[in-house]
């Protein structure tokens, strides 16, 4: 795995611009904040959602024997942006719990709604595992 930094740009700040990778590709779909078992969301706070929408991620990249500094890039949607804000610190710390301190490639797009109700955010995820 490759970390693509473009000779003068500012390093970015808990994320990366871009990841080239060789190997399996694994591909997990949008990820929210529930108990995956009960399907039901398990909070109404954003970090909490967040930070079971990673393990739920991280579960899933297990099953395909994937780790998750395999992650190569990941798109968060996110229905508020002052909460996501507002929750910074708890966000990186939830990040760094689950994920560690690997930065893939990553956008966070607002939304008006997700699909399930409650539902704060959803996690999409690309991972490669090398040959």
């Amino acid at each position: 795995m490759q970390f693509l930094q473009p000779p003068g740009w500012p390093r970015a700040k808990g994320y990366s611009n871009g990841v080239a990778a060789r190997g399996t590709m694994v591909f997990v779909a949008g990820e929210i904040g529930w108990d995956p078992v009960t399907e039901k969301v398990v909070s109404d706070d954003f970090t909490a959602q967040f930070r079971q929408a990673l393990e739920n991620t991280v579960a899933i990249l297990k099953e395909a024997n994937a780790r998750p500094d395999h992650i190569v890039r990941m798109t968060w949607f996110i229905t508020d942006k002052k909460a996501y804000l507002d929750d910074a610190r708890a966000v990186g710390q939830a990040w760094r719990d689950t994920i560690g301190r690997h930065y893939p490639a990553m956008a966070v797009i607002e939304v008006k709604g997700l699909m399930e109700p409650g539902a704060m955010v959803e996690i999409e995820t690309t991972a490669v595992i090398p040959d």
